[in-house]
């Protein structure tokens, strides 16, 4: 008579989670070797946003509509400009309605009350810097939270910061998340470092991050989301590393700050991902101090990496600026369909 074997509930759910952790490996060992296949500047790029433009595509053609995005330009900053032009394009493949509204700095708030209050405007974005100061951070907040496509206004940073991903108590409207942390964040789930074996939320535990810029439009955002995702986070810049956390355990609901005496000399060797975005040419990482595997992430207009860092990084990325901008046509959609389900 064959022998029956019956597993405890707590047995046949460790097994249930090998298998899943052993289909997590795979995946992550296939998409590095198709990665290292087919590896250019743009292809991991041209990956991650290639569903999201098409679903973009797809649901603006389909419904017949028409959401408009006005972008101001106030400066003549070249990576700024450069920006500015591949929102254009990239609205234009994709449907959206884009219009560059280039001013003088001191006309931008003005112009940005009129756009908020034009009901055929649906989306709003500045591009920064203007006056390079806290008064950017004021302007952040002139733009409309229905409008703001970045993501930038108080309510915005403020949920993120807090760990609110909804806007609403039914949890039926997401927040509006900043384009390029947001893009950063698909690009590292897209690659594998999101545990997807892990409850939505917690599944970057046991992940060392660290983010060489803490910009109030990149860098400390995506040092929150990071750690509000259960990341343990090293956020530098040129006065000191702070540590973004959410405790042992992940006890606490959201990350917590707290400053450090460590040097970048000491948390790079075990770091497994490091993102740069540091506003000049001559900054580089030195390659010697990253740990062997590193998934390696620019999101400056310089390269902050040197030539050889493919030596040690098992994943290297260094523009996600196409990744931006379909974060940023995402949350137009997102609030196009807020503003008609209010109205």
């Amino acid at each position: 008579m064959p022998c029956k074997v019956i597993l405890s509930k707590e047995i046949s759910s460790t097994f249930r989670w090998i298998i899943k952790t052993r289909s997590y490996c795979h995946h992550h060992q296939n998409l590095n070797y198709n990665l290292r296949q087919n590896y250019n500047k743009s292809s991991l790029q041209y990956l991650v946003l290639k569903p999201y433009r098409e679903e973009l595509k797809a649901t603006i053609k389909s419904r017949g509509i028409k959401p408009k995005l006005v972008g101001f330009l106030a400066n003549e900053d070249p990576a700024a400009v450069k920006y500015a032009e591949s929102t254009s394009k990239t609205c234009e493949e994709t449907g959206v309605t884009f219009e560059l509204r280039k001013c003088d700095k001191e006309q931008l708030e003005d112009q940005i009350v009129e756009a908020n209050e034009d009901d055929s405007i649906h989306g709003i974005m500045i591009y920064y810097p203007v006056f390079g100061d806290r008064q950017d951070q004021y302007l952040q907040n002139v733009v409309s939270a229905s409008k703001d496509v970045e993501g930038l206004c108080h309510k915005y940073i403020y949920n993120m910061y807090h760990n609110k991903r909804y806007l609403d108590e039914k949890q039926t409207k997401k927040c509006i998340i900043p384009c390029t942390p947001l893009a950063i964040v698909k690009v590292l789930e897209y690659v594998g470092v999101y545990n997807s074996v892990l409850p939505y939320g917690d599944r970057l535990h046991g992940r060392v991050i660290t983010i060489i810029n803490r910009s109030e439009i990149v860098g400390r955002p995506l040092a929150a989301l990071l750690a509000n995702d259960g990341g343990k986070v090293y956020s530098v810049d040129i006065n000191n590393i702070q540590e973004f956390h959410r405790g042992t355990g992940l006890k606490l609901k959201k990350h917590e700050v707290r400053d450090t005496n460590l040097k970048i000399e000491e948390i790079l060797p075990f770091s497994d991902v490091v993102v740069t975005g540091v506003p000049t040419p001559s900054y580089k990482v030195p390659t010697d101090l990253l740990r062997d595997g590193v998934v390696a992430i620019n999101f400056s207009a310089f390269k902050n990496f040197n030539d050889n860092i493919k030596e040690k990084a098992s994943i290297y990325v260094p523009a996600v600026g196409k990744v931006t901008i379909a974060m940023l046509e995402r949350n137009l959609l997102r609030l196009y369909d807020y503003h008609n389900y209010q109205s």
